[in-house]
């Protein structure tokens, strides 16, 4: 069965939840702007992001968006907006594009990238 490209699957959101893909493609855009090297896969029904190693992904939901953070039980979370409490992952509940800037998610990225590498 082939894999669903990235593109398929924007589209797939977009049929569900302008708003959902509005949030999925500004957590796209602030990844691909934050890291060089830069990739994006289509798995587990969502887009997951790399760069020197896979850190994290972004997944939409009927009611929110989910950025999952492979390694984020090692992140310091001194703004305290991660949720979760399993082993190894953590994720940030996205409702609306304002969450992006409020739940700091810019800041949360590097931190999930040296988590991810220091795991590997």
């Amino acid at each position: 069965m082939p894999t669903k490209s990235v593109q398929t699957l924007l589209e797939d959101i977009r049929l569900v939840s302008e708003e959902r893909h509005a949030v999925v493609e500004a957590v796209r855009a602030l990844v691909k702007k934050s890291f060089k090297p830069f990739s994006e896969e289509v798995k587990y029904g969502g887009i997951l992001f790399a760069s020197e190693a896979s850190f994290c992904g972004v997944f939409a939901y009927k009611e929110h968006v989910s950025v999952e953070f492979s390694h984020g039980a090692r992140i310091n979370d001194t703004w305290g907006h991660l949720e979760g409490s399993g082993k190894g992952r953590r994720h940030l509940k996205l409702i609306s594009l304002d969450d992006i800037q409020a739940k700091k998610l810019a800041q949360y990225l590097p931190l999930a990238l040296e988590a991810a590498k220091a795991a590997t």
